[in-house]
């Protein structure tokens, strides 16, 4: 059986997240589709992540793939995480983990209207809501916030904000929708650090929009793009990723005929079986990545490249801070001052040459703000220690 230590597993990682010299992604399509799909929770992050992997990259390029070409699409799917896709890979998501929080999200919402004493019958209630907002949108090709919807919707409005506390009505339907595939997150209203879209329907957005993969080749589609991007992966970090059973996780593994290799610690991964070949380490490199990176929170199993630094770069509810990389390692985090320049803040010891490359990573980051700060919701420990 095929073994893969963990400096191979790096080396995986550098090259096909397009992180290492020499491996950097053309566009962002490309770098995208290479770790499967951006986290997108926070506004900043996939601009931050693009940032990391492409040469060039510009705000503007973004802006040009997600709401003029429409070549990456936001979509809520695993473990109810929005996320940015590949247009191509959305039918695999709608069909399997989308549809999985869609089922969650409208049960959830039929109990709660019911308790709350909005309605006798939830699901009549929750199902009379959902077609209101669809026909307020059907008449909006360019689509309408939140906000507007909710103007549009008066008896959605008082309910929205009942009681003062949790989250709005409207959000949870347009979230509901969302991951049902009905609607989606489009123009963004805001600048690139915050997000306000309008809301519209996916027919408006896309054209023509395809059927959602049945699930299990929902799950297949995912896991073969996902063992290309994070591979060698175990059964558990699959489990976790996808946010499903173990036994859709075992089924797709044996759909996309994945082949079982050991990795260092006694455990058992998971290859492609046209990816079995060796992956030579690449020059020494770092990488300055934001929160919730996709590389970061691309494994559940995360030892052999965190090392024992979880609990000073996540938070409690297990949410990645910034990461600071050397040669496939977290070694720190990075923060801003008042100013905006960005410094790493390590959590190790390196060499230093590997501080030269990270203050020179910083720098070139600090150079791309031009002033502006990012903040955060789910600061690290790290982050917070000294500021």
């Amino acid at each position: 059986m095929r073994h893969v230590t963990d400096e191979e597993r790096r080396a995986r990682l550098a090259v096909r997240h397009g992180l290492a010299p020499g491996s950097r992604m053309p566009d962002p399509e490309t770098a995208t589709a290479a770790v499967t799909v951006l986290h997108s929770t926070e506004p900043a992050t996939p601009y931050l992540s693009l940032w990391a992997r492409v040469d060039g990259f510009a705000r503007a390029d973004l802006d040009r793939a997600l709401e003029t070409d429409r070549t990456l699409v936001k979509q809520l799917a695993m473990r109810r995480t929005l996320f940015v896709f590949p247009r191509d890979l959305l039918p695999a998501a709608w069909g399997s983990a989308s549809a999985r929080v869609a089922a969650t999200e409208r049960a959830r919402m039929v109990k709660d209207v019911v308790r709350e004493g909005h309605a006798e019958d939830g699901e009549t209630w929750v199902r009379a809501v959902r077609d209101e907002v669809l026909a307020l949108l059907a008449a909006r090709p360019d689509g309408l916030t939140a906000a507007e919807i909710r103007a549009g919707l008066p008896a959605l409005a008082a309910v929205a904000t009942a009681g003062g506390i949790g989250p709005t009505y409207t959000n949870r339907t347009l979230t509901g929708l969302g991951a049902d595939a009905r609607v989606v997150r489009g123009t963004n209203t805001q600048h690139w650090r915050v997000s306000r879209p309008r809301w519209t329907l996916m027919e408006h957005w896309l054209g023509e929009v395809p059927a959602p993969l049945p699930p299990a080749e929902g799950y297949a589609a995912l896991v073969r793009r996902w063992l290309w991007s994070f591979g060698p992966g175990t059964e558990a970090d699959l489990v976790w990723w996808l946010g499903a059973t173990k036994g859709a996780v075992r089924a797709a593994l044996a759909d996309v005929g994945a082949v079982e290799v050991t990795v260092d610690g006694g455990g058992t991964g998971w290859l492609l079986p046209d990816d079995l070949e060796p992956v030579a380490a690449p020059e020494d490199w770092v990488a300055m990545l934001p929160v919730l990176d996709a590389t970061v929170m691309g494994w559940k199993e995360r030892g052999w490249y965190l090392g024992p630094h979880a609990p000073l770069l996540f938070d409690r509810n297990g949410n990645a801070g910034t990461t600071a990389w050397w040669n496939g390692r977290v070694v720190g985090c990075w923060v801003q001052d008042a100013a905006g320049t960005v410094s790493a803040r390590l959590v190790e010891d390196v060499p230093v040459a590997a501080r030269a490359q990270l203050d020179a990573e910083a720098a070139r980051l600090t150079a791309w703000l031009a002033g502006e700060r990012v903040g955060t919701v789910y600061p690290s420990p790290a982050m917070r220690d000294g500021s």
